[in-house]
């Protein structure tokens, strides 16, 4: 056997193991929480442990949605995922194509600095303006306030899509006689829908899993799932089915939009670090 097949195999084992180490770590607390979610109090209290529930029950997820307004929370977390996602793209789009034609760098830095600043930076002064306008307690605030997180992400992915087209396609527009918009509209934008695929999944992961805005702004009836799930922690008595239960059909839908449009991810995020010819 010669040397660039050995290495060769040895650069895929390496491989094979690098990504059983990242993965495992997940997988197993996902297994974990899957097996207290179908096993009974007793069980789950049981020393040494029991993994593989026998037999296994759905009693915990049947007491998530007596005990809370589960549906209702549901419906809270779609709308103000799907609203801030919406408001991002509409937003970040066009302003991720300004930034990459005009190379504004400091635009650009500007973006990525209000992406990784915390959230509870924002948090109290746009807390007490919401305040002010009477709108705590509506999920109107939730929406705004996600746009801190989810217009970022837009637009930086944006900004490396577009500076990885041709811009020969759109010069021609111009030439033609198309104003810049229309360049926008009818050029960039079809050329740009697999990254828009990639902007609008990962801005609905951020929405959907923040918690931080909604346990402050949010009222009795307009909390969302991961609000939902923290108000089943209490001083009495931790239930872990249910809470394993509730925090499985929160992590659910993210995980299936992933497993679902992980090509899209996938050429979205390379298509933008290729230049055309």
């Amino acid at each position: 056997m010669s040397g660039h097949v050995i290495r060769r195999w040895l650069g895929k084992i390496g491989f094979a193991f690098s990504v059983i180490a990242l993965v495992s770590p997940a997988a197993l607390v996902f297994l974990w929480m899957l097996s207290l979610s179908l096993k009974t109090e007793l069980d789950n209290t049981d020393y040494p442990p029991v993994f593989i529930p026998n037999p296994p029950i759905l009693d915990n997820f049947v007491a998530v949605f007596e005990r809370n307004d589960f549906l209702r929370y549901t419906i809270n977390s779609v709308v103000t995922s799907f609203g801030a996602t919406g408001i991002a793209l509409l937003i970040g789009v066009p302003a991720g194509y300004g930034i990459a034609k005009m190379r504004a760098t400091r635009a650009a830095v500007l973006i990525l600095i209000a992406r990784i600043t915390p959230g509870l930076s924002y948090l109290i002064p746009l807390f007490l303006l919401f305040q002010w306008l009477g709108l705590t307690g509506t999920l109107a605030p939730i929406v705004i306030t996600h746009l801190v997180i989810t217009v970022p992400i837009v637009v930086w992915v944006m900004i490396g899509f577009f500076e990885g087209l041709p811009g020969e396609l759109e010069e021609a527009a111009l030439v033609d006689g198309a104003t810049i918009w229309q360049a926008f509209r009818h050029v960039a934008l079809p050329l740009a829908r697999p990254g828009i695929t990639v902007a609008m999944i990962l801005s609905f992961i951020f929405s959907w899993n923040n918690f931080i805005f909604a346990v402050v702004l949010a009222g009795r009836e307009t909390r969302t799932l991961p609000v939902a799930v923290n108000n089943m922690l209490t001083f009495e008595q931790l239930s872990w089915g249910p809470l394993a239960a509730a925090a499985l059909m929160v992590t659910l839908p993210v995980l299936l939009l992933t497993l679902v449009a992980q090509k899209q991810i996938v050429e979205g995020l390379t298509a933008g670090g290729v230049k055309g010819g």
